[in-house]
């Protein structure tokens, strides 16, 4: 069996002016970056006039046996196009922490990838480096200007804003830097976030234009006085360079999948430690280039799809007409308590325990949010009849369909179903709305989440985020969205607690601002900004040949 790199390496390929002409853009709107990758005019989202319909895919909450979000959207999208239905597909980027440490790589798999596959998971078009260096930049200039007198009487104890670096490393969470006597700086705690967690990040990928993309950089609060005023990036002077870094990244990626669909891969990781979805460009682009615009938020459907709504949707205006949510039996068994190794055999009785995961997230796309969907089932050889008819029986009851999903292995083809049901949601009618209103107060915006979506008992606040939530509001902050940042594994604040827990306590250990990208960050349980490597990380099969060949990706 072929592996994933294998596939993509031996794909044929078009120019990418070609997939740019197919779509009806003109040659000075398209940016080449080689043969196969382009970056599009991001002002073209304010001249067009036509928009077509939105398709939003989310997952059951991530297991170890994995789920198939991205996979399942490229097949999707080509098998949308296969049926004559003129689609876009629109992707987050891969960051390089994760392809180095545990993903090995994140553009689809098996027939169903973007590509070119290295460059897409390597160093792409450069976002991510500029997005780091408008990040630290802010940074160095925060510290010199605490160096040069320090006129705005910034608290060097109250900094918030850290430093970033695209790579999972858990030794930068916590340093002290500015050592070595006066000339070299002023000595503090400070610490690194991996690059897309950066505020940086959701900025760019919530901005309409460079103009917004100023506005909200000059917004970012980096810290307060000594009197509890918060200090910004605009009082620093620092949002016109940013963005002069930023003006490149702002233009949406365009690359195509295995099959030639057209595909915006740009922005958008995490959803557990930020908003996790891809840029409001590449999104607004896709729904005036096509008919329907395939697109993914990250992890399961309790983080980057209520982000998704709750966020982007809210800021942007964009309205979806369907939601897919991807999930394996094997995952569900998981769920159910099956042993990893153990997850190919028939187990009716975990996939049984399992179930409740898939079916609360498919009950809050339908009851909260007001949107139809279907589940889309990852086939795998070593599932049964029997269990898959349990899974298609359970949704049933919810009067939600399952269509089997065998893009992996079949490409377009193996999508047909699901794209047909897709297809036939898109035109039902929707009572699309918010998990909660934009008046409640941000500790009734957070109970909201917490137990509407996630089935929460209550919500315990630590005293010290009591007082951050207090401090917020005081200074006018507390009409924006929250973004919550938890887990992925579970509902619950608890990794271990899997399949579907309910009256647990979530914990809010933190609060903080992001008032460049307009919401307020809840940290939750033992969440991590910058994760580390795992003990065997996916770098240690990477590896490139003496002719420049890649392997090891996936």
């Amino acid at each position: 069996m072929k592996s994933d790199i294998e596939i993509a390496q031996e794909a044929k390929m078009k120019p990418i002016t070609e997939i740019a002409a197919s779509l009806g853009l003109a040659d000075e709107d398209v940016i080449p970056y080689g043969r196969y990758k382009a970056k599009i005019n991001h002002r073209l989202i304010h001249k067009a006039s036509k928009q077509g319909k939105m398709v939003l895919v989310t997952a059951i909450s991530p297991t170890p046996a994995g789920e198939g979000k991205t996979t399942t959207s490229v097949g999707l999208a080509d098998a949308m196009n296969a049926l004559g239905k003129k689609t876009m597909l629109c992707l987050r980027e891969p960051s390089l922490g994760p392809v180095f440490g545990v993903k090995g790589g994140a553009a689809g798999g098996g027939y169903a990838q973007v590509v070119p596959m290295e460059d897409i998971n390597l160093h792409f078009t450069g976002d991510f480096h500029a997005i780091g260096a408008a990040n630290n930049l802010l940074a160095a200039m925060l510290d010199n200007h605490i160096y040069q007198g320090n006129s705005l009487n910034i608290d060097p104890r109250r900094i918030t804003w850290r430093r970033a670096v695209d790579m999972n490393d858990r030794q930068l969470r916590f340093i002290t830097d500015g050592l070595g006597g006066r000339v070299n700086g002023v000595p503090r705690e400070d610490g690194f976030d991996i690059t897309v967690a950066s505020e940086v990040m959701a900025v760019l990928c919530l901005a309409s234009g460079i103009s917004d993309l100023k506005a909200r950089l000059a917004r970012i609060v980096v810290g307060y006085t000594y009197d509890e005023k918060p200090v910004t990036a605009g009082q620093l002077g620092a949002a016109g360079a940013m963005a002069a870094l930023l003006r490149d990244a702002i233009k949406p990626n365009l690359v195509q999948t295995l099959e030639g669909t057209p595909a915006f891969v740009h922005g958008g990781p995490f959803a557990n430690i930020a908003h996790g979805c891809n840029s409001v460009t590449a999104t607004c682009m896709a729904l005036r280039l096509g008919e329907y615009a395939v697109t993914e938020a990250g992890f399961g459907a309790d983080l980057g799809a209520e982000k998704f709504f709750d966020i982007k949707c809210r800021m942007s205006g964009l309205r979806p007409s369907a939601v897919v949510v991807v999930a394996t039996v094997r995952a569900l068994k998981h769920h159910g308590g099956a042993a990893k190794g153990e997850l190919g055999e028939e187990n009716l009785a975990a996939l049984e325990r399992g179930l409740p995961n898939l079916l609360r997230h498919v009950e809050n796309i339908k009851e909260v949010y007001g949107l139809p969907c279907v589940v889309a089932l990852n086939r795998f050889p070593t599932d049964t009849e029997a269990e898959l008819s349990l899974v298609e029986r359970r949704c049933r009851e919810l009067g939600v369909n399952v269509a089997l999903s065998e893009v992996w292995a079949r490409g377009g083809e193996g999508g047909i179903e699901l794209a047909r049901e897709v297809v036939r949601l898109c035109e039902e009618p929707n009572d699309f709305r918010f998990a909660y209103p934009d008046e409640l107060g941000i500790r009734e915006k957070i109970e909201a989440v917490a137990k509407r979506v996630c089935r929460a008992g209550e919500v315990a606040f630590t005293g010290g985020a009591e007082k951050e939530l207090r401090q917020l509001e005081a200074l006018g902050f507390g009409a924006l969205p929250v973004c919550m940042a938890k887990t992925q594994y579970s509902f619950s604040d608890d990794p271990a607690k899997l399949g579907a827990p309910e009256g647990f306590t979530l914990t809010v250990r933190r609060l903080k601002v992001s008032a460049g990208a307009g919401f307020i960050v809840a940290l939750t349980g033992d969440i991590m900004t910058m994760p580390g490597l795992p003990k065997s990380p996916a770098a240690e099969r990477i590896d490139v040949d003496e002719t420049g060949r890649i392997s090891g990706l996936f």
